[in-house]
């Protein structure tokens, strides 16, 4: 009985000093710690990093928005265009497939969703909400800008 409570102390003592000695990482247990149980550690997770991977798909890609005009208009995934959304349209990629836009001129990000097809023009490999390109470009700046195009995979 002895021991259990010294092993429990002990323990209780380790997971203290790792919780306050680490600063990205904690330890997830199973129940409440008390002097007298001993620890089961469940898992181990890293708390500063984000919940996703990408995938780079385009670098230096060629991005712009959609008109005002489109706003109210049926898309090609036939959900309702709202430039007030964080939404893209891309010529090959899966309807619903989230990506993260990083323009490379301000380093901002931003996470859009596929619900389109397009753009038409040649050159251009993106086309992003106006919510979605005014929260990552330094003002309209002519309409378009160059972007990285990462695919996020959950």
């Amino acid at each position: 009985m002895k021991n259990n409570i010294l092993i429990g102390v002990f323990v209780s003592f380790i997971a203290l000093f790792s919780l306050t000695n680490s600063t990205n990482k904690f330890i997830k247990l199973n129940k409440r710690v008390s002097p007298y149980d001993t620890i089961k550690v469940v898992d181990t997770i890293v708390v500063d990093t984000i919940d996703f991977a990408v995938v780079m798909h385009r670098e230096n890609a060629h991005a712009s928005y959609y008109a005002d005009r489109f706003t109210g208009r049926k898309t090609a995934s036939g959900a309702i265009f709202d430039n007030n959304k964080l939404t893209c349209a891309h010529k090959t990629l899966p309807f619903g497939t989230r990506l993260k836009v990083t323009s490379i001129k301000t380093g901002k990000s931003v996470i859009v969703t596929v619900t389109d097809r397009g753009p038409f023009v040649k050159g251009r490999h993106i086309d992003l909400s106006k919510r979605a390109f005014m929260q990552i470009a330094p003002d309209k700046y002519g309409g378009h800008i160059r972007v990285n195009i990462e695919i996020i995979k959950e």
